[in-house]
C-alpha cells in the first residue's frame, strides 16, 4: 500500500487503480465514493453515459428514453393525453447517436458506482434538470438521485416525473435542493391535488414564457422554484 504521508511516494499505476475499481464496484454508492476518492469527469461520462445539453436549458441535464417510461408508455397511446405525440419520440431523439446516448444511460442506473460519478458531473452546476426526456424507473432510482442531491447542495434540481407511486408520503425527506414536479396526465386538465408542486399542459392561459423567449428559460426558474405552485405550459 502506497503511504500518501510520504512526500516520494508515486501515485498508483494503471493495474493498481484498475484493481481498486474492480473492488468498488461490488461495493455500494458510499463505500465506492470512498474508494476512488476524486474521480475524474471522462471516468464519470463512462459510468454515467454523460449528462445532456438541452438548448433551452440554463444548465445541463440527464435524459433517458422515452420508451422506457411506465406510466408514458401507456399514456403515449392515449389521444388527449399529454404523451400521445411525445416530442422526446420525434425529431433528433430518433438519430442512431441519441439512441445510443439514451441507452447506455439507462443501463447505467444501477452501477454501483452511478452517485458519486453524477456528483462529478454537475460540479457545482447551478441549475440542473432531471429527464428531460424519460422519467424515474423505481424508488431506488428516486432514492439515489435524493444522494446526488445531497452531495451537490450548491445545485438546484428539478426533477418532473409522471409516476407518483414512487414519490415519498412525507417531503421532508426530499432534499432542500430538489424539486420534484408531478405531471399531469391529460392536456386541460387540473393539476393532482394530493402534491405541492406540479405541471400541466395547456392549451390556453399557459405561464411557461419560453415560448416567447426563443424556446429558451433566459432569466426564468420558476420551474426550480418551491414558491411557484404549478407550471402550465402550452401545448406543442
Amino acid at each position: 500500500m502506497i503511504n500518501s504521508s510520504n512526500p516520494g511516494a508515486q501515485a498508483p499505476g494503471k493495474k493498481i487503480k484498475k484493481k481498486i475499481r474492480a473492488q468498488a464496484s461490488k461495493l455500494d454508492n458510499s463505500q465506492a465514493w470512498d474508494i476512488i476518492g476524486h474521480m475524474n469527469k471522462k471516468e464519470a461520462r463512462q459510468i454515467t453515459g454523460g449528462l445532456s445539453k438541452p438548448s433551452k436549458m440554463p444548465g445541463p441535464a440527464y435524459n433517458l428514453p422515452a420508451q422506457a417510461c411506465i406510466t408514458g408508455a401507456k399514456l403515449v397511446k392515449i389521444p388527449g393525453s399529454v404523451c400521445h405525440g411525445c416530442y422526446a419520440l420525434k425529431g433528433r431523439y430518433r438519430f442512431r447517436n441519441v439512441k445510443e446516448a439514451l441507452a447506455r444511460r439507462l443501463a447505467s442506473l444501477t452501477h454501483p458506482q452511478w452517485i458519486p460519478a453524477m456528483v462529478v458531473l454537475i460540479d457545482n452546476t447551478p441549475w440542473f434538470r432531471w429527464h428531460d426526456s424519460g422519467d424515474l424507473q423505481s424508488v431506488q432510482h428516486l432514492k439515489n438521485i435524493f444522494e446526488v442531491c445531497l452531495r451537490t447542495p450548491n445545485t438546484r434540481h428539478w426533477l418532473p416525473t409522471r409516476e407518483a407511486r414512487f414519490l415519498p408520503l412525507n417531503f421532508d425527506s426530499i432534499p432542500k435542493n430538489l424539486i420534484i414536479r408531478l405531471s399531469g396526465h391529460k392536456i386541460n386538465r387540473p393539476a393532482a391535488g394530493f402534491w405541492p408542486w406540479t405541471s400541466t399542459v395547456v392549451t390556453e392561459m399557459k405561464s411557461c414564457p419560453a415560448k416567447e423567449q426563443g424556446n429558451q428559460c433566459k432569466d426564468c426558474r420558476a420551474c426550480w422554484s418551491r414558491d411557484t405552485a404549478n407550471i402550465a405550459y402550452p401545448l406543442h
